[in-house]
């Protein structure tokens, strides 16, 4: 790595069966598994066009004075994700205040080698809060697109206005990520949450209850070892839609299960078999190294995806990983739900979330949490009355959670952190959550059983997802019929529930001033269909103060 007028560094860090959450079928022979075909995430081009960026260029986790800059780059045609082949290369990186890249403020140059894959991270800073910046990368005489990025705001800066793109479950084999590409379009994104299944680890026509494959993964086996991990990122990171996005704005980013194996936990997961797929320890080990490498992420801790972001007075943003440290899924309608000893987040974070959020001083305190926490359950209404008997009788005393792999999985964590948020009188905390393939916005209830006569804590803005199969799509069901029988029914028994869209496909925007945070709700018309068009569904937001989600009837 060479030296800068501005600081530069690169950055890889390496870093009994549970319930099926979804219908799958199982992965494909180990045999079959062995024979990964890397060259099928290289796009076709000329042997003789080396060094190129085929994988776009991406900014992420904006600080006030900073942003972290990713690219890869492919050395030689063979050089292919995850081959391990190729030489150190030097790409050199440029950021200036204009798009023509005239204004430079900063540049420097890192290393690309077979050991990271060829990709790389810059870390810039030194630069000014607040602002808009573009960015390029070169090597061997070939540039990279032009990005745009943009710092945040300076920490005691009174902002009046932020905008995030949020988003999460984007299955390449289930349609096409034009959601991406309409909020690329929009142009007045201060950054995009990511907020887990990135990618799908599954093989070809494996996930999901359809057997409608769009387009097929590469490698086209259930991923299990690094090469395969980066072939399945670089497969991802050829979309036009995707690169449109990370070339419009950072992205902040936590991973889900996906990203590593279906309803993972820290000591293992429901689609991972040891033995014949190997040890969980190397196959978490290679998904978590691979992440790091392919995506814009600075992680808080090896191996982790939790830290924290603050916007000025406005908002922070608290960002956890909700699969390192949890215990395994319990089953559902099992007692155990509500074991002390489990947990979902793990002594140390949930430690450092509730510090963090009784020492927030910013309006907004916005926590990026991968699965659902609001209670989704079958017999809360009553559950008050009945827990005594639930307790004897060894069922869940909250009513029975129908998603264990949810918040519902780990009622002792959720009371503990909710019941810090009483009784410091931490207000205008907002969950935004992916994960459950639905849209909702919740009250985040002390008590379920009895709300609304209670007081909710909290709220909470769940996106549905990219492509990944809905109810809908589940039982092959035209859509809106499913969200038409099922919505009365989950609210009638949830009433911190204010609307849930079962069926539809797509992402929110997130818009927050000091008076309310406000969540747009935009579906896709098709995702299988690769110009499919995005209309705005519904809008909901919190007004500062009253932890209770109100229906608007127009976006921002």
């Amino acid at each position: 790595m060479t030296s800068s007028d501005r600081t530069s560094e690169s950055v890889h860090e390496a870093a009994s069966p549970a319930p099926r959450r979804r219908t799958v079928v199982k992965a494909a022979a180990a045999g079959a598994v062995l024979a990964a075909p890397l060259a099928a995430a290289l796009p076709a081009r000329a042997a003789t066009d080396a060094p190129a960026f085929l994988h776009g260029v991406a900014s992420g986790d904006p600080l006030p004075d900073g942003i972290l800059l990713w690219t890869r780059v492919t050395p030689v045609p063979e050089a292919v994700p995850g081959s391990g082949l190729g030489p150190d290369t030097e790409v050199s990186w440029i950021v200036a205040r204009d798009r023509a890249l005239s204004d430079v403020v900063a540049r420097g140059s890192v290393t690309a080698t077979a050991a990271s894959d060829h990709t790389v991270k810059a870390d810039v800073r030194g630069l000014a809060p607040a602002t808009d910046y573009w960015f390029r990368f070169s090597a061997g005489g070939t540039d990279s697109p032009v990005a745009r990025t943009r710092t945040a705001p300076a920490a005691d800066a009174a902002v009046t206005g932020l905008r995030f793109g949020v988003v999460s479950c984007a299955n390449w084999e289930a349609g096409y990520f034009s959601a991406y590409r309409h909020l690329a379009a929009r142009g007045d994104l201060d950054a995009w949450l990511h907020l887990g299944d990135y990618i799908y680890e599954y093989g070809t026509g494996e996930y999901g209850t359809r057997d409608t494959v769009v387009r097929p993964h590469a490698p086209a086996h259930e991923i299990l070892t690094l090469a395969d991990y980066r072939v399945r990122h670089g497969r991802y990171k050829t979309d036009a839609d995707l690169k449109a996005l990370h070339a419009a704005a950072p992205v902040i980013a936590v991973w889900d299960d996906h990203e590593i194996a279906n309803d993972a936990w820290s000591g293992g997961a429901e689609n991972h078999t040891e033995g014949t797929e190997g040890t969980w320890a190397a196959r978490q080990a290679a998904a978590k190294q691979a992440y790091f490498e392919w995506m814009p992420v600075r992680p808080a801790i090896a191996g982790t995806t939790y830290r924290r972001l603050r916007f000025g007075k406005l908002a922070d943003l608290s960002l956890l990983d909700l699969r390192s440290f949890r215990s395994q899924q319990a089953s559902t309608g099992s007692g155990a739900v509500d074991d002390p000893e489990r947990t979902i987040t793990g002594r140390a974070q949930l430690d450092w979330l509730k510090a963090g959020l009784k020492a927030s001083d910013t309006t907004w305190r916005l926590v990026g949490n991968s699965v659902m926490i609001s209670p989704f359950a079958v017999g809360s209404l009553s559950a008050d009355l009945l827990r005594p008997l639930a307790e004897l009788l060894g069922l869940p005393k909250e009513g029975l959670g129908l998603n264990p792999d949810q918040w519902d999985g780990y009622t002792d964590d959720r009371r503990e952190l909710l019941a810090h948020l009483r009784d410091n009188a931490i207000r205008n905390t907002v969950f935004l959550t992916g994960d459950i393939h639905m849209a909702w916005a919740n009250d985040v209830p002390h008590d379920a059983g009895t709300y609304p006569l209670s007081a909710s804590a909290a709220t909470e803005f769940v996106v549905t997802s990219v492509t990944s199969d809905n109810l809908d799509d589940a039982v092959g069901a035209s859509e809106g019929v499913v969200s038409a029988l099922a919505a009365p029914v989950i609210r009638a028994a949830n009433r911190h529930v204010q609307w849930v869209d079962t069926d539809r496909h797509g992402y929110g925007v997130l818009d927050i001033t000091a008076g309310r945070a406000q969540m747009d709700y935009y579906v896709l018309s098709d995702r299988t269909k690769a110009d499919a068009t995005s209309s705005w569904a519904r809008s909901y937001r919190t007004r500062s103060g009253t932890q209770q989600v109100e229906r608007v009837y127009d976006p921002v």
